[in-house]
């Protein structure tokens, strides 16, 4: 039995392009794995912690040695790298802001990033074999060729630490121009329609 872990990050909900990809990502996965388990991770509501002092202390002491704050704070990390390594397929669905990434799925990435635990103390990534697909939304055409493609951090940041982490099989979903949605010049139901066909090759997968 396989299962999707499902990370959302955008804020703004059913008004959101990516949240609307994901959606239609996950109905067509659940087609090809009808017995297949679903774990939604959304960040927007689940208040990841930024890396702190007492973070640092639980991920670089033995547990024996955990003050009740480290200890604490470690756990959250235990947690979502629990729940990452449970998955066969990893579907992010995430904004780009100022080119990168949003705040909230950088400190999710540096929870579950962790020496010894999902990357070995020789620099290999402890989680192989698994899939990822990246839904990345964009207001302005970041697509190959497009004249600011080349800004785009966010999708070469994100295929690199997910391989460092051992997830290789990333696929990138780029849903441009989502400006169009925002200014009333394009229904959000016609323009996520328009990607149908790369996520159901994506799901399928």
């Amino acid at each position: 039995m396989k299962t999707l872990l499902v990370v959302e990050v955008s804020p703004r909900l059913e008004l959101s392009v990516s949240r609307n990809l994901t959606t239609r990502f996950v109905e067509q996965w659940k087609k090809g794995n009808p017995h297949g388990v679903v774990v939604v991770r959304d960040l927007f509501k689940s208040h990841i912690p930024f890396v702190d002092l007492h973070w640092i202390g639980g991920a670089f002491t033995p547990r024996e040695q955990h003050s009740p704050e480290s200890a604490a704070a470690i756990k959250v990390s235990d947690d979502l790298v629990a729940e990452i390594k449970s998955a066969d397929h990893i579907l992010i669905g995430t904004p780009m802001y100022n080119f990168s990434i949003p705040a909230i799925l950088k400190a999710y990435i540096d929870q579950i990033v962790r020496s010894g635990v999902t990357v070995s103390t020789a620099y290999e990534g402890m989680l192989k074999g698994k899939k990822a697909t990246v839904i990345l939304s964009t207001g302005g055409d970041f697509s190959p060729g497009a004249p600011f493609a080349s800004t785009n951090m966010a999708s070469n940041y994100l295929r690199q630490v997910l391989g460092f982490i051992g997830i290789s099989d990333v696929n990138i979903i780029l849903a441009v121009r989502t400006l169009a949605v925002d200014q009333g010049h394009q229904p959000l139901r016609d323009y996520v329609t328009e990607l149908d066909g790369e996520i159901l090759s994506a799901a399928a997968a």
